[in-house]
Parts: C-alpha cells; sequence; structure tokens
C-alpha cells in the first residue's frame, strides 16, 4: 500500500466521551496527509480504492442511540456531547422514589363537594330566620311572667296564675272546696249510705297544688304558648290517709253488710252475748281503690256519683271460744253491781240498770273482744261532779278531771267483787 494513503480504521469507544477524542484525531491525521495543492474525492482516495468512512460508534447501551446522532452531524463543531438522557422512572437518578409501604397505604383524595345549590341555601336562611323569631318569643315570655304561679295556670279549668301563692290557694278553695268536702255516695249490696271525706281521710290539698305549680316555667313551648293564650295545666293533689279510709270502710262493713261480728251487749241489768254469723260484706282491700277513684272523680267533675262497693263472703272473725271468755272476764262482773270513782272531796256512781249500759260496749280486734268506754257518755253523766278539780303532772301542769281519767279508773273499778274493789280513787298528784 502507498505512504499517502491512510485508512481509517473504525473504533468503538466504550464510553461517548472517548469516541469524541479519536474521531477528532482521526480527521487530523486525514488533513495532513492530503496533497497541498490537489483535491481528494470525498469517496476515493488517489489510489482508486474507496475511502471507507468512519464507522458510527455504537453506544455500550443497547436501544440507545443519542451520541451516534452527534456523530454522524457534518459539522462536528455543533456536536453536543452532553450526558445521555435516561427514560425516568422509580429507582433511576432525577426519578421519582420508589414506592415503600407507608406510600401503599395512602387512601385516595377525597372528592371535593359539590357545590351548593342555591334553593338549599334559602331553605338554611328561612330555617335560621324561623329559629330566630322563636328566640324571641321565648325571651319575651320569660320578660313578662314574673309572678309567684306562672300566668294562665289552671287547676281542673280553675286559672290560678299570674299571682301570689296565697291568691292561688284562696281561688283553688273558692271553686274546688265544696266539691272535696261533700260527702260520698255509697251502695253495699243495694243499700245506700254516705261517707264523709274528712272521716275517710280524703281532702284535696290546695297549698300543695300550688307548690307544684308555682315557680318559673322554661319549658319554650309553655312560655311561647302563654303569649298567644295558651293554657299551663297543673294536677290537683289529692291526699288519701290509708290506714284511716281502712278503718272508716271496716266500721261500715259491719254497718252495711249482712255479715255479723259476734259481740255483747248491754242492756240494763245485764250483759248478752250476741253470735256472729257470715254473710255479704265489704271487701275492704278492693272498696279503698274504688273509694278512691270516686272521690278523685267528684273533686275534677264536681257531679258526686253513686259507687257500688265490691262485697265478698265473710266469716265471723269473732269465735264462740272468744265470745264466752269476754263475758266471763270482763261482762259479767261488769254488770255485777255498782261502782264508785272518787276524785279529790267529790265521788259519783255508775250502776248496771242506767248509765253502764250507755257507757259500755265491745268491738272486734285481730279476733279479740275488746270494751269500748263511750266518752261523750261519761261527760253527760258526770254533769259537772269535778268540776274544779285538777290533776297535778309530773312536769307541774295542771288540767281538770275529764271523762278519759275516769274511764281509765274505771276499768279496775268493774272488775272488783267487793264495794271496796269496785270503787277507784283518782290520783291528783301522779308522779
Amino acid at each position: 500500500m502507498s505512504d499517502d494513503t491512510t485508512v481509517l480504521t473504525p473504533q468503538h469507544p466504550p464510553y461517548p466521551d472517548q469516541s469524541d477524542q479519536s474521531d477528532q484525531s482521526a480527521q487530523a491525521r486525514a488533513r495532513q496527509s492530503a496533497p497541498a495543492g490537489g483535491h481528494v474525492s470525498g469517496d476515493t482516495l488517489t489510489s482508486g480504492i474507496p475511502v471507507v468512512p468512519p464507522a458510527e460508534p455504537r453506544s455500550p447501551y443497547p436501544g440507545f442511540d443519542g451520541p451516534q446522532t452527534a456523530l454522524n452531524s457534518t459539522s462536528h463543531d455543533d456536536a453536543d456531547f452532553s450526558a445521555p438522557e435516561y427514560p425516568a422512572g422509580p429507582g433511576t437518578p432525577g426519578g421519582p422514589a420508589a414506592p415503600g409501604p407507608a406510600d401503599k397505604a395512602q387512601p385516595a383524595p377525597a372528592p371535593r363537594p359539590a357545590p351548593a345549590k342555591k334553593g338549599r341555601s334559602k331553605l338554611v336562611l328561612a330555617g335560621a330566620g324561623a329559629v330566630g323569631l322563636l328566640g324571641v318569643a321565648y325571651g319575651a315570655g320569660l320578660l313578662l311572667n314574673h309572678s309567684d304561679v306562672p300566668k294562665r295556670t289552671t287547676v281542673l279549668n280553675v286559672d290560678i296564675g299570674g299571682g301570689t301563692k296565697e291568691e292561688a290557694v284562696n281561688k283553688l278553695d273558692a271553686a274546688l272546696g265544696k266539691r272535696a268536702a261533700t260527702p260520698l255516695k255509697l251502695s253495699v249490696g243495694g243499700k245506700q249510705t254516705e261517707l264523709a271525706p274528712d272521716k275517710a281521710g280524703l281532702s284535696l290539698d290546695s297549698q300543695a297544688t300550688v307548690r307544684a305549680a308555682a315557680g318559673s316555667d322554661y319549658n319554650p313551648v309553655s312560655v311561647i304558648g302563654s303569649l298567644f293564650g295558651g293554657e299551663r295545666v297543673a294536677e290537683p293533689v289529692i291526699v288519701v290517709d290509708a290506714e284511716k279510709l281502712s278503718v272508716a270502710l271496716a266500721d261500715l262493713a259491719g254497718a252495711s253488710g249482712t255479715a255479723t261480728e259476734a259481740t255483747i251487749k248491754f242492756t240494763p241489768g245485764k250483759a248478752v252475748p250476741v253470735p256472729g254469723k257470715a254473710g255479704q260484706a265489704i271487701d275492704v282491700a278492693r272498696a279503698m281503690t274504688s273509694v278512691k277513684d270516686a272521690y278523685r272523680t267528684q273533686v275534677e267533675t264536681g257531679r258526686p256519683n253513686v259507687v257500688e262497693l265490691p262485697v265478698t263472703t265473710r266469716q265471723p272473725t269473732i269465735t264462740q271460744a272468744e265470745l264466752d271468755r269476754a263475758m266471763k272476764e270482763f261482762a259479767e262482773p261488769a254488770m255485777s253491781g255498782l261502782i264508785t270513782i272518787k276524785a279529790g272531796p267529790k265521788s259519783i256512781q255508775f250502776g248496771p240498770q242506767r248509765s253502764l249500759p250507755r257507757i259500755l260496749s265491745m268491738k272486734p280486734v285481730e279476733g279479740r273482744l275488746v270494751e269500748v268506754y263511750d266518752k261523750k257518755a261519761i261527760d253527760e253523766l258526770l254533769e259537772g261532779v269535778f268540776d274544779g278539780i285538777a290533776i297535778t303532772k309530773a312536769d307541774g301542769k295542771q288540767h281538770q278531771v275529764s271523762a278519759d281519767d275516769v274511764a281509765q279508773a274505771m276499768q279496775g273499778a268493774l272488775l272488783g267483787k267487793t264495794p271496796a274493789e269496785r270503787t277507784a280513787v283518782i290520783d291528783l298528784n301522779p308522779s
């Protein structure tokens, strides 16, 4: 081969910067070997052998041809040999970080709320306005009501509001007092009778009713309603003394039922045993409920109705043995003669012909017959015998000898057999 012919051997640089330096050196040597005054064809050399163009350098990275484009350009001075741009991806330089456990657990962002509709906004404004008006009305109702009992407070349609508690009690008593005191009409086995409420432990407590109705009422319905004539209804307080009612009905059962208890009657000069017998009598437990309901209805309406009391078949509670015991231990000794009661310088006698039959009686108590002393009859029989004679108690207080003192003294005297045993002295200075 001729010395003036230069063969360019393509080189495969491992990196783009080395390919750039090798290409520049080869071009410089080719220019030096060209004749000074001639022209060398770009396709062939002077020897007639085709000039082999420099091979395009291949990138060591498969599928990446970025630097080769720069090498094939006509002007090498304008070639851009900047670092290749790698596709950005997770884990590559400049790319996003690889997803971690925390990134995978993050929920998707919530969708933006839809804009409020104009119709809905009007409803909200209307609701707010209504609430505001109610608040103003509530405040006005509170300001206008400063009385002990709130205005337009009613009890059984009686207006007791707008004033003091005392005024409310007076209004209630004036309107309902007569109703509350009217005797109840009862029927037992077809027989009618009456029962006074005060004796049966029944009453309308006006004071308690007003106390329950008094005080400020902060209920919005009541406060706002009072501005437009609304009523505030309070319930009446009905008092029931269960023990007193039970005793009253038991006494009524003995007087009106067909069942009778054994007893002893005291007649002039003697005591007479009276055996009991089975029959219809008031069922006291059930009758108590009926009477309470009837009384409340009478107070509420003002119309007394006849109440049919429940009855039941009842056997006498006093046995023949108990009747015999009472006759032997009390009735016969009591009617055996006169008794004398003394107090200071005065005394009085009670005998079986006139006075003792008026004073003595017996009643059943838990299966036994117990003696009863009529205090009103004793007062009538005393006729002022012990007037001016006083008993001085241990605390220094004094009281005149009464029917109670005489009845207590009689208990021992009635059981005596001799005149001395049948005489009792009332101690005027008990310790």
